[in-house]
C-alpha cells in the first residue's frame, strides 16, 4: 500500500478533500479490490483499531457496505443504532457520541439527518469521525465510488461529461459528486424540474438542462438520483406518473441516442419511477459495481485515516 497521506484527518466532504487526495483514495481503492477478489479477503490492516457505526437515519446498503470494508480490514466494530439508543429518550449527540468514546473507540461513522453534524461533532470529540450522509448536504463515500466506478468502466475521469438527473434539491449525493467529478476534471450537468434543482448550483460552476433527451445527448455518464419523497415537505411536481414521463429513463429513449451511454444509480432504485427495469438491468448500467466499489473504498477511507491518527 502507498505511503502517502491524506491532507485531510477527517472525512467530513469531498469539499475538505484536494485532487491529490481523491486520486490516493481511488488508487488505495483499486488495490482492495484486488484483495477483495482473492479467496481470503481479509487484510489486517486495522487489527487494532475500533471502529463505531453510528446511525441517527435509516440505512441499509451505506451501512453494510462500511460493516463490511471495516471487517476485511480486521477492525473491531461496535454498532450503533439511534432509534433504539438513548437518543429517543433526549440524549444529546455529544452525550451519545462521547459514552461510545468512553468505551475506547478510534473511529466514528455517521449518518445523521442534520447538514454539518458531522463538522459539529469533529470538534467536540476527540475521534476521526466519516460522514456517512448528513441531511441534504454531503455524501462523500458514495462520490468517491461513483467516480471509481466511472474510472473503472471508462478508464479515466478527465474530460468526461456526467449528467446527474432528478432530485437534486434533496440529494446529499449530488454535491458530493459534483465537488468530486469537478476535482477530477470532468464536466458536470445537472437536470430535473426546476422545483429539484437548487438555485445555488449554477455558483458551483455545473451546466443546468430541464430536458432529458438534451441531457442524454451531451453526456458520457447519466447518474439517474432517486426522488427522495421523504424528504419533501411540499409537492415539488404534481405526480410521480407525471415526473417518470418527463425524467424517468426508459429502453426506449436509451436506445433512440445515437451514441451508449454509462448508467448509474445511488440506490436503492424506485424502479418505474427515474428508471426502468430493463435500463437497470442492461448492460449500459454499473449500479452493482457501484455497490461491489463501495466496500473498497470505504477499506481506503479506513485505512488511509488511520494512518492519520494520533
Amino acid at each position: 500500500m502507498s505511503t502517502e497521506q491524506l491532507s485531510a484527518r477527517h472525512l467530513l466532504g469531498i469539499k475538505d478533500l484536494n485532487e491529490n487526495d481523491i486520486q490516493l483514495i481511488l488508487d488505495t481503492a483499486a488495490n482492495f479490490k484486488d484483495v477483495l477478489n482473492r479467496p481470503i479477503k481479509k487484510v489486517p490492516s486495522l487489527r487494532d483499531i475500533t471502529i463505531a457505526n453510528v446511525f441517527f437515519e435509516n440505512s441499509t446498503r451505506t451501512r453494510l457496505s462500511f460493516e463490511l470494508a471495516e471487517k476485511r480490514l480486521s477492525a473491531d466494530i461496535v454498532n450503533f443504532a439511534a432509534s433504539s439508543s438513548s437518543v429517543s429518550k433526549g440524549e444529546t449527540l455529544i452525550d451519545t457520541v462521547n459514552n461510545i468514546l468512553a468505551m475506547k473507540v478510534d473511529m466514528i461513522v455517521m449518518r445523521h439527518p442534520y447538514s454539518g453534524a458531522g463538522v459539529f461533532l469533529s470538534r467536540h470529540v476527540n475521534a476521526q469521525i466519516v460522514n456517512a450522509g448528513d441531511g441534504a448536504h454531503e455524501h462523500p463515500t458514495q462520490a468517491l465510488l461513483d467516480s471509481f466506478s466511472i474510472k473503472e468502466r471508462l478508464g479515466d475521469v478527465a474530460g468526461k461529461k456526467i449528467a446527474i438527473i432528478g432530485d437534486v434539491l434533496h440529494s446529499r449525493v449530488a454535491l458530493s459528486n459534483i465537488l468530486c467529478l469537478q476535482k477530477l476534471g470532468a464536466e458536470v450537468m445537472v437536470c430535473g424540474p426546476t422545483t429539484l434543482i437548487p438555485k445555488y448550483i449554477s455558483s458551483l460552476g455545473v451546466k443546468v438542462e430541464h430536458n432529458l433527451r438534451k441531457a442524454l445527448e451531451w453526456c458520457d455518464v447519466a447518474n439517474m438520483l432517486r426522488i427522495q419523497l421523504e424528504r419533501q415537505d411540499i409537492a415539488y411536481f404534481p405526480s410521480l406518473r407525471e415526473y417518470s414521463m418527463l425524467y424517468g429513463l426508459n429502453k426506449e429513449i436509451l436506445d433512440s441516442l445515437n451514441k451508449e451511454i454509462v448508467i448509474m444509480h445511488p440506490g436503492p432504485i424506485n424502479r418505474g419511477v427515474e428508471i426502468t427495469s430493463d435500463v437497470a438491468d442492461s448492460s449500459h448500467s454499473i449500479i452493482l459495481d457501484q455497490v461491489e466499489n463501495g466496500v473498497a473504498v470505504r477499506m481506503a477511507v479506513l485505512y488511509l485515516l488511520a494512518g492519520k491518527r494520533g
